[in-house]
């Protein structure tokens, strides 16, 4: 399915329509710590005792918005475990080093970085009680990152299950696992990147994208690239990519045979060890988990979804004192939530 289909499918979606009936399972993975900071860092919602709860309530009030936009038949939202960045800090040191924030969101609404931090930590917290309401999966595993168990759920599902997959993160790595079968939803972009998308904005294939990625570097994520490629170098350098899978050893083959010509081959060539790790500590199609990870993953797709506790959510939702936040909430979660009850979730007897 191009874009365009895509598209042209959602905008015929009526709000309050039952569910369209799908061939194939649509399961959406939902980059959970992405969703939630760029909501925390858009939304200046405070209630009635001064709490900010613009993350909590942003987050259940796009999630609601994925929901009747991607129509899924099940969903996942995975959180980051504790020490998840040690796997790749144990490949390259300085990876995510740069993630020590020191300076606040907002100066409107805290004081001081503490009072920041703070609040995202208590609204991460209570949001879990608030998915545990819901009829969703919720996944967060010690030592990883979500980008490993979404990289692992997405296999999984396409290849045994035979699943279409919507991916939603604003996290560009996600972007190299694009096939037939796996979208990527961009919600700070709010585009739908399908194989045609990567082509049309990055020039490549999107089986190339990790490539791409290794040589240019990664700021985010403190991981530096070859010094002068930048974006329009690589497409020079290699145009191959456009037009055939390529590996990092096929780049490397074709730095070192070009290395008197240019300073950039020579660069990939002399910094032939650095970008083999990089590229594994980028690669998603290898994800960093064990085979007990690996097995409780499994297992969890076998297991039903969750039931809606409308009530318990509108216990919390108004302990928080979240009042109009989400608009004419009862309604909301009841004609949002109840439909992913309602499919028969054949991907469980298999």
């Amino acid at each position: 399915m191009d874009r365009n289909n895509l598209l042209e499918m959602l905008d015929q979606v009526k709000e309050g329509a039952s569910a369209p009936s799908f061939q194939q399972q649509r399961i959406v993975l939902i980059d959970g710590l992405n969703l939630f900071f760029r909501n925390f860092a858009m939304l200046n919602f405070v209630n009635q005792n001064g709490a900010h709860i613009g993350g909590l309530g942003g987050f259940l009030r796009s999630l609601g918005t994925l929901i009747n936009t991607l129509h899924p038949t099940e969903l996942y939202v995975v959180f980051d475990g504790v020490g998840s960045t040690q796997n790749r800090k144990n490949l390259v040191s300085e990876y995510k080093s740069n993630r020590n924030i020191t300076r606040i969101t907002n100066w409107d609404i805290f004081e001081d970085l503490e009072e920041e931090n703070s609040a995202k930590i208590d609204q991460i917290s209570r949001l879990t009680h608030y998915l545990k309401c819901l009829p969703v999966k919720t996944v967060i595993l010690d030592k990883l990152e979500a980008d490993d168990i979404i990289a692992y759920l997405s296999k999984q599902f396409v290849e045994k299950y035979d699943s279409k997959v919507f991916i939603v993160s604003s996290d560009k790595d996600f972007i190299q696992l694009i096939n037939d079968n796996i979208t990527v939803y961009r919600p700070i972009e709010k585009d739908f990147y399908t194989k045609d998308t990567v082509k049309q904005k990055f020039g490549i294939l999107p089986e190339n994208f990790i490539l791409y990625k290794t040589l240019i570097g990664d700021n985010s994520d403190n991981i530096r690239g070859i010094k002068g490629i930048g974006s329009k170098g690589v497409i020079k350098r290699f145009p191959q990519m456009a037009t055939e899978v390529m590996s990092l050893d096929h780049i490397i083959d074709i730095a070192t045979q070009k290395h008197k010509t240019n300073v950039v081959y020579a660069r990939i060539a002399h910094e032939e060890d650095n970008l083999r790790k990089t590229y594994k500590v980028m690669d998603l199609h290898n994800p960093m988990l064990s085979s007990q990870d690996e097995t409780y993953l499994d297992e969890l797709i076998k297991i039903p979804t969750p039931k809606l506790e409308s009530q318990t959510f509108l216990k919390f939702y108004h302990q928080d004192d979240m009042r109009h936040l989400i608009k004419n909430v009862e309604f909301w979660i009841n004609n949002t939530f109840k439909t992913l009850n309602s499919y028969n979730n054949d991907v469980i007897d298999n």
